[in-house]
């Protein structure tokens, strides 16, 4: 009696491509072309602030700022969780440089609406900030250690930064940095961690099969 088997080549046709699994979708980060142009919009939006800021126009650094915001919230898959994120990010920067100017390290040159608060071009950019955690920033997610390492680098860096182009002025430079150090320490695993808990650009597993394309945070 003779057996038939089927060539290998033929049961490989034959079987259907095991699909991606919705959980691997929903992780998925963004595209590398995604992740440039959120670098170079949040980097146009902090040099507008700033500049505008030295010049005496802080309102010429609010808008780009929210129009770099509303760009991100128009492309992501889930934009009510983003601005969710994007609120909480700006209401807790909103917070730490209040603390930052109680102590009176740093003066700012314009954009201040009361002396007991920061200048509405910063908080904006707290705003501009959040849009980096869920694409550029993404990478932090899950190294809570890392992020306050970085944090307490690079936020002393770009305040600093801010001052050498003339927006704000440092009152005694080494308190001013040691209470940046401590802020961007604490700050960072705290908005990463929130960012990957609000993360409005990966896409929900139930938006993956159409039964929840906007899931509650």
């Amino acid at each position: 009696m003779t057996t038939l088997r089927a060539h290998p080549d033929t049961v490989a046709d034959a079987s259907p491509a095991s699909p991606a699994s919705p959980s691997a979708l929903a992780d998925a980060g963004p595209t590398r072309g995604r992740m440039l142009a959120n670098f170079v919009a949040t980097q146009a939006a902090w040099f507008a602030a700033v500049l505008g800021a030295t010049h005496g126009r802080p309102d010429l650094g609010i808008y780009p700022a929210l129009a770099v915001v509303a760009w991100h919230l128009s492309t992501v898959a889930r934009p009510r969780v983003e601005a969710l994120l994007v609120a909480a990010v700006a209401a807790l920067g909103l917070l730490a440089e209040t603390v930052v100017v109680a102590l009176g390290h740093a003066t700012f040159v314009s954009g201040q609406w009361h002396p007991a608060l920061p200048p509405a071009w910063l908080v904006a950019l707290w705003a501009v900030f959040a849009v980096t955690l869920n694409v550029t920033l993404r990478w932090l997610h899950g190294r809570p250690l890392l992020a306050a390492a970085l944090g307490a680098l690079a936020g002393p860096v770009a305040f600093a930064s801010g001052v050498r182009l003339g927006a704000a002025r440092f009152v005694d430079p080494a308190a001013a940095i040691a209470t940046l150090v401590v802020e961007w320490g604490v700050m960072m695993p705290l908005l990463v961690a929130l960012s990957a808990r609000l993360d409005g650009v990966a896409r929900s597993r139930g938006a993956m099969d159409g039964t929840d394309a906007e899931p509650r945070p």
